[in-house]
């Protein structure tokens, strides 16, 4: 049986312009290649999610512009269920400038546009969809409010949350009271609980302080070096799979997309859900653009082999 994931998020137009190196202060540089995707951190777990054999819907927000239509086509094109993505007749679609550099590296300016305004609203109108899940996924580019709506309700109905707590940013307390696992990078976990990732102890060390706050399961993703995870029952750092990378925009969302379509219930199969999510990363990788780089799971599945 495909896990029923919903992901609640943003929905941006990206626009990834390639250079040599990052410009530095006040220096004006060209571009070899300029290219428009559908992205946001939301869009690109959900389509890792359902690319990775997961039934999924969508809880979100878009302009009453073309990218907003740009945006639903690209979801039901991959069968993700954009009946509660509603539309803001005052706020355009979030939009994405991604500057990617030869190494592979990324530095990315969002404008959150209309993802800034999902409310509890939103929530309400999705609860059917809440409850036939077995996760619910979010971020930090929409609202956090409404985000601590979705995971209550999904809590009393029995449905498993994961927060991605990117990008990093301020945390309502009680969020992680509702929060099954947390998915941060070593960066977004150290400025959470004010713990530096190290190594394995530091990372341990972010559990007990996660642990603190009301969290019971920690996966911190390493980059290129793999993925770390602990609870009640155990920890391990599982490394990443060794390829050469062209573009890592879209890593961190595959591997949360790719693993919310594998964990069961239980959470007893992390070793094996976190292998495979590292998987589908290590292919989104190898390719340029966020969406269109997204493997899928026969992709996914023939690596392994």
């Amino acid at each position: 049986m495909a896990n029923k994931v919903t992901v609640l998020g943003s929905l941006n137009v990206d626009t990834t312009v390639t250079i040599k190196a990052m410009p530095k202060p006040g220096e004006t540089i060209s571009s070899e290649n300029k290219s428009s995707a559908a992205g946001g951190k939301g869009a690109n777990q959900a389509i890792a999610a359902v690319r990775a054999g997961a039934q999924v819907g969508f809880i979100g927000r878009v302009g009453d512009d073309e990218q907003g239509k740009y945006m639903i086509e690209c979801l039901q094109e991959d069968s993700v269920d954009t009946a509660n993505v509603s539309t803001d007749p005052l706020i355009g679609t979030g939009s994405a400038i991604i500057l990617l550099d030869d190494n592979g590296q990324n530095s990315i300016i969002v404008y959150g546009g209309s993802n800034q305004k999902v409310t509890t609203n939103e929530i309400d109108d999705a609860h059917d969809q809440i409850i036939q899940s077995d996760f619910i996924v979010s971020q930090f580019e929409t609202p956090q409010e409404a985000t601590l709506a979705a995971f209550k309700f999904a809590k009393e109905h029995g449905v498993k949350t994961i927060l991605n707590p990117a990008p990093a940013a301020e945390i309502i307390p009680e969020l992680l009271k509702y929060t099954d696992i947390i998915i941060p990078n070593e960066t977004e976990s150290a400025s959470l609980t004010g713990i530096e990732v190290t190594d394995e102890e530091s990372m341990i060390d972010n559990f007990t302080a996660f642990k603190k706050m009301g969290v019971k399961n920690l996966i911190i993703t390493v980059g290129s070096k793999g993925a770390f995870y602990a609870n009640d029952q155990g920890h391990e750092f599982i490394p990443a799979f060794k390829v050469k990378a062209v573009d890592t925009t879209a890593a961190g969302d595959t591997f949360i997309g790719a693993l919310s379509s594998q964990l069961n219930a239980e959470l007893s199969n992390m070793t094996e859900a976190i292998t495979f999510a590292q998987r589908a990363s290590s292919i989104t990788v190898q390719g340029l653009g966020a969406m269109p780089s997204i493997p899928k799971l026969d992709q996914i599945i023939a690596a392994g082999k």
